[in-house]
């Protein structure tokens, strides 16, 4: 039977600073987010099943991105743990905002991989993570491909 692409889209809005950075994104400045998430597998051929003809529910792999990505990083403000900004972030956490300090500089990049990372342990066991696009801007993107990360 033939292997199938699919792709569901989600956005989400985050906050972060560059730790380091010799530019204007050394500063905390947001950005609205656009994810690409493509699976790939077989659509489901057992006669009689509930899902016939589909590789993944949408709605199933919409739950997973949900919770992996978009709950988690919706409206939060990413810092690289190891940035001057602690006490920042901390001081923004005990006044309620969202804060993630993660193990990497949180560039589009780094945040691909992750992203990656957390799906993939989510998926069914028949299908594979095939690819990721991470839009930060219009005209700027991130992109992980299962090929390039055996």
């Amino acid at each position: 039977m033939s292997r199938i692409r699919v792709t569901k889209e989600f956005s989400f809005e985050t906050g972060h600073a560059l730790y380091g950075y010799d530019g204007k994104c050394r500063n905390v400045h947001g950005h609205s987010y656009k994810l690409a998430v493509t699976v790939i597998g077989t659509p489901i051929a057992e006669e009689g099943a509930v899902k016939l003809g589909m590789v993944i529910d949408f709605g199933d792999l919409k739950k997973i991105v949900r919770e992996e990505v978009v709950d988690p990083f919706d409206h939060a403000t990413i810092f690289n743990k190891n940035t001057p900004h602690l006490e920042l972030a901390r001081e923004l956490e005990s006044r309620g905002h969202k804060v993630i300090l993660a193990d990497y500089q949180p560039t589009s990049e780094n945040m691909v991989i992750d992203i990656a990372s957390r799906i993939k342990s989510r998926l069914p066991e028949n299908l594979q993570l095939h690819s990721l696009k991470l839009r930060e801007t219009e005209t700027a993107y991130a992109e992980w491909y299962m090929e390039d990360n055996p």
